[in-house]
């Protein structure tokens, strides 16, 4: 049987940076085998609910993989090819595949499940981010992906437990099954109320979160970019795909800010089947509540000092408004510099 280097196994993704030293492990094909697989075939999960690593902490694992290899086997799936020529798709290793390639490296070491469902795919990719990194480190839409997948429908508490405990011995071999007990990796989480208590949130902010995950990629990375508030973005993911769509048009083409006050129009004019493409740009733009512009002239009262200067009491209306008039040409054509563009 065909050797192959694979990177030694250490306790944490903490040590990831400082772990030294190689071993070797069969390569193997078909079910949850292990073996080399070149880039390129390899694409990124869809969907992908997590950022890549960037800035130092990149530069740092580029360094590592530069030095090491990759240390801890990538996890991918094994699916049709694609006319993009991919034959896998990642499950877990999204920032050590970016981070090989940034280093020059052309293949790397990866677990090839076959057969398993999109739910399982899933739970790879969500409970290796939550191992990887604390939750309070993560930004708003990674927290919901998390939450929303203890909600979902097709969730399977035994599943997820085979996972979590996969992922801890592929880290750290004297791992022992079930150990790891803490509600976030192993507990079902059914209620705001439990996932706000192990999860360090407020139920209110449990709910705004599980509304979070409802919304459309380009809007998500808004809000993790604190262009949207969390407040504002719960009620745009009450919107349709296709009126999100439209929203996230109008932001890439315009400069708009969001607030509560727009973003709550737009959710009541959808809830009334009056959104559009249109009233969308209104809405954003500010267009909508701007007060018209006032067309008629406005009315002129004469102070009684000047009244009685000039008049009589009992001068009618129709003889001052003649008196006026005249005054008026005079004094333009003696000062027509004066006298107001009439485009004004």
């Amino acid at each position: 049987m065909v050797t192959r280097p694979i990177a030694k196994k250490v306790k944490s993704l903490d040590e990831l940076l400082q772990a030294e030293g190689m071993l070797s492990i069969p390569a193997q094909h078909g079910e949850n085998g292990m073996m080399l697989i070149e880039f390129d075939k390899i694409r990124p999960f869809r969907n992908h609910p997590f950022h890549l690593y960037k800035d130092e902490r990149l530069d740092d694992l580029v360094e590592s993989i530069r030095s090491n290899g990759i240390l801890i086997p990538m996890i991918v799936r094994k699916i049709d090819a694609d006319p993009n020529g991919y034959e896998y798709e990642m499950l877990a290793g999204h920032n050590r595949l970016n981070g090989a390639k940034l280093a020059g490296l052309t293949e790397g070491p990866c677990i090839v499940k076959d057969s398993i469902s999109d739910e399982e795919a899933l739970m790879y990719v969500i409970e290796t981010n939550v191992i990887q990194r604390s939750f309070a480190d993560m930004l708003p839409t990674e927290k919901a992906a998390v939450l929303a997948m203890s909600y979902s429908k097709l969730f399977s508490q035994g599943k997820r437990n085979d996972i979590i405990d996969e992922l801890m011995k592929l880290e750290n071999p004297e791992y022992t099954k079930g150990e790891a007990s803490c509600a976030q990796l192993g507990q079902r989480l059914n209620s705001r109320e439990k996932v706000g208590l192990e999860y360090g949130l407020s139920r209110n902010t449990v709910a705004r979160l599980l509304r979070v995950d409802k919304l459309i990629h380009g809007l998500k990375n808004r809000i993790d970019s604190d262009e949207i508030s969390l407040r504002c973005a719960v009620d745009l993911s009450y919107l349709i795909d296709s009126e999100q769509e439209e929203v996230e048009k109008v932001l890439l083409e315009n400069e708009f800010k969001v607030d509560m006050k727009k973003t709550e129009m737009m959710r009541n004019y959808s809830a009334n089947s009056k959104l559009n493409e249109k009233t969308i740009y209104q809405i954003l733009s500010g267009e909508i509540n701007k007060k018209p512009k006032v067309t008629t002239a406005p009315s002129i009262k004469i102070k009684h000092k000047v009244y009685s200067k000039f008049f009589l009491p009992e001068t009618k209306t129709s003889e001052i408004e003649k008196v006026v008039e005249e005054a008026l040409e005079l004094y333009f054509q003696t000062y027509p510099d004066r006298k107001e563009d009439d485009t004004t």
